[in-house]
């Protein structure tokens, strides 16, 4: 059972820690917070991965993949909501550099963000689900269980690491560089978020 949990930690570590919106997103909330408050951001993050985890190995991802309509809904939708994710990001950039409290973001923001940049990546849903749908096939149902929890601690592992290690590094760098980080990942996460809607649009438009 070892070798199990021992193989799923290694290939969910090198699945999350492949630069994505959940990233972005995790580095963002790091260099932007105080070390609490991104500590419970970075629950939310966790649980929110932990659970499209769970339910990609449960075999979602193949079903958002078999079922067009499925699959343009959540690229319409949620790339409306990931442009808005990255519009508060922005929005948020001042305030990262001049401590303007006023424009900070709420915990509900940031609950509201880490489901956005967990659930609102379709491409994520059917690749992941694709990825530990055939890591789960030759598993028992004990071996399953196992490597699930090898999956969920990866997980809570690099994103502590990574939140931590940012977070207290933070006061070392120029609050000018962490602006810009703040508008780049703005920009990017907005782009994404374009991106969906433009791929559903064309989906849309192939189907009629």
């Amino acid at each position: 059972m070892l070798a199990v949990y021992l193989r799923a930690f290694v290939i969910a570590l090198a699945l999350v820690s492949s630069i994505g919106m959940q990233n972005i997103f995790a580095f963002n909330n790091a260099l932007s917070n105080p070390l609490k408050k991104a500590l419970i951001v970075l629950g939310f993050i966790w649980l929110f991965d932990t659970l499209l985890s769970t339910v990609a190995f449960l075999g979602f991802g193949s079903l958002l993949a078999s079922n067009e309509v499925l699959r343009i809904g959540v690229m319409g939708i949620g790339g409306v909501v990931v442009i808005w994710t990255g519009w508060g990001i922005l929005r948020g950039a001042n305030a990262a550099a001049f401590g303007n409290s006023q424009q900070e973001q709420s915990l509900r923001q940031w609950f509201t963000g880490a489901f956005v940049v967990s659930f609102g990546n379709p491409q994520a849903l059917i690749d992941t689900g694709v990825t530990l749908g055939a890591l789960r096939a030759p598993l028992t149902g004990e071996q399953a269980v196992v490597f699930l929890g090898g999956i969920v601690s990866a997980s809570a592992v690099w994103f502590t690491v990574i939140t931590l290690a940012l977070n207290l590094l933070k006061d070392r760098l120029p609050r000018r560089l962490i602006m810009w980080i703040n508008i780049v990942s703005g920009v990017i996460v907005m782009g994404y978020g374009v991106n969906l809607v433009f791929q559903a649009g064309q989906a849309i438009l192939k189907a009629v």
